[in-house]
């Protein structure tokens, strides 16, 4: 089921005063970089609202990202389950993932401040790949930070960032890994701000771009809940997606979040919660603030950030967007977890019933979906998953965990 484009709507619901959701978000930097912020939101504000920008962005996101993207029934996992399951397939957009949405949309500012660079950093390389492309397209100089152990273990897409023209710098600080490349990332911005647009990937960051991202994310929720409606007569008992920091879980939550459908964000379980392995950000987190916002972050007794675990790169985070924080706080999301082992048993079993090799990110979904079908949730379910990107880039390690062998 694809149909028609959706209609690009004017902002959604803003956060409050400086970007706050609830208790979380705001804009916590430095002093530098607060004028570049406010002339992002100020562009922002005033693209979203003009039917032009949002023209030219509809235009973009079917030409080239190949939306709308369809859903997919799935009736022999939905048979295996006990349950009516529905993919929302992101892993069929240009670059293989959600994160084209949201970058297409932040090239149109950068052109739009008429600044010629722009930064990124990335965890599993989707968005990585991803503004490389936007960049390619719209012949912007493209630089990617990525950490030193999540360059080894996603090679394929440094490649592919490479190949598109992107120079990838390997973060060896820390532990190496996400958070670690947006340390790096933002020391670049603050020095280069007059010339560089930051392409955040996520909703985290100083406001306002986990409002931005989000808003440029919704298109997967507005399409979904569209495509069930048209499919299932009503919306689906349940909407679930994959938490990292949590931008396509926000994307299509903001498509539901009017409706009566349970929202169920899947965080990293890693080795399990007891273990202190994981990045469960939600469930073990606490407030604090990390790379200019309040959220919810994994952190030790004294507030040092801890450590996260994932064997997802794209989910190996210690914190999560402002807005799920607030989501969690009210009650209107639930947030549970996959575990490592679970979310591999989820990659296998997407991939043995319906063909369709899913992403690590959100085959936690698929696990977690598999443990409680029958308990958390109810037998004869109605569910919505969105597949935030495909698994090409996960094949060897999934390969390499399961035989020993590295392909």
């Amino acid at each position: 089921m694809r149909g028609s484009p959706v209609t690009l709507e004017p902002p959604g619901p803003e956060p409050t005063g400086l970007g706050r959701f609830g208790e979380f978000g705001g804009r916590f930097v430095p002093e530098t970089l607060v004028p570049a912020l406010i002339d992002l939101e100020h562009n922002f504000r005033e693209a979203w609202a003009s039917e032009v920008f949002r023209a030219e962005l509809t235009e973009l996101l079917t030409s080239y990202a190949g939306r709308p993207t369809p859903v997919t029934e799935c009736h022999r996992l939905s048979e295996r389950l006990g349950l009516r399951v529905l993919l929302k397939r992101e892993d069929l957009t240009h670059t293989g993932s959600h994160k084209i949405n949201n970058v297409l949309g932040q090239a149109l500012l950068t052109r739009r401040m008429q600044k010629q660079r722009v930064i990124a950093e990335t965890g599993a390389g989707q968005h990585g790949v991803a503004t490389a492309t936007v960049a390619a397209l719209f012949g912007l100089d493209c630089v990617v930070f990525m950490g030193a152990v999540d360059v080894e273990r996603q090679a394929l897409n440094v490649f592919r960032m490479q190949s598109l023209g992107a120079d990838v710098v390997p973060v060896t600080s820390g532990s190496a890994t996400l958070k670690d490349a947006i340390n790096e990332a933002l020391r670049d911005w603050v020095a280069t701000v007059d010339t560089t647009h930051y392409c955040i990937g996520s909703v985290v960051g100083p406001h306002p771009y986990p409002w931005m991202v989000r808003e440029f994310q919704r298109v997967v929720g507005d399409e979904a809940r569209e495509q069930c409606r048209a499919i299932l007569g009503t919306d689906p008992d349940l909407v679930v997606a994959c938490v990292g920091g949590g931008s396509n879980a926000i994307g299509t939550f903001a498509g539901f979040l009017d409706t009566s459908a349970r929202l169920v964000g899947v965080e990293a379980g890693g080795h399990g919660l007891e273990s202190g392995q994981h990045g469960a950000s939600v469930s073990r987190g606490v407030p604090g603030v990390l790379h200019g916002s309040r959220s919810l972050f994994l952190q030790d007794e004294d507030g040092q950030i801890l450590e996260a675990h994932s064997i997802s790169a794209g989910l190996d985070y210690p914190g999560v967007g402002p807005e799920h924080a607030e989501l969690a706080a009210t009650g209107r999301a639930e947030y549970a977890f996959a575990t490592d082992d679970e979310a591999v048993a989820g990659f296998q079993l997407l991939s043995v019933t319906e063909g369709i090799v899913p992403a690590l990110e959100p085959a936690h979904a698929i696990g977690w979906l598999a443990r409680e079908s029958g308990r958390a949730v109810p037998a004869g379910s109605t569910v919505l998953v969105t597949l935030s990107g495909r698994g090409d880039k996960d094949v060897a390690l999934i390969a390499e965990r399961l035989t020993g062998e590295r392909l």
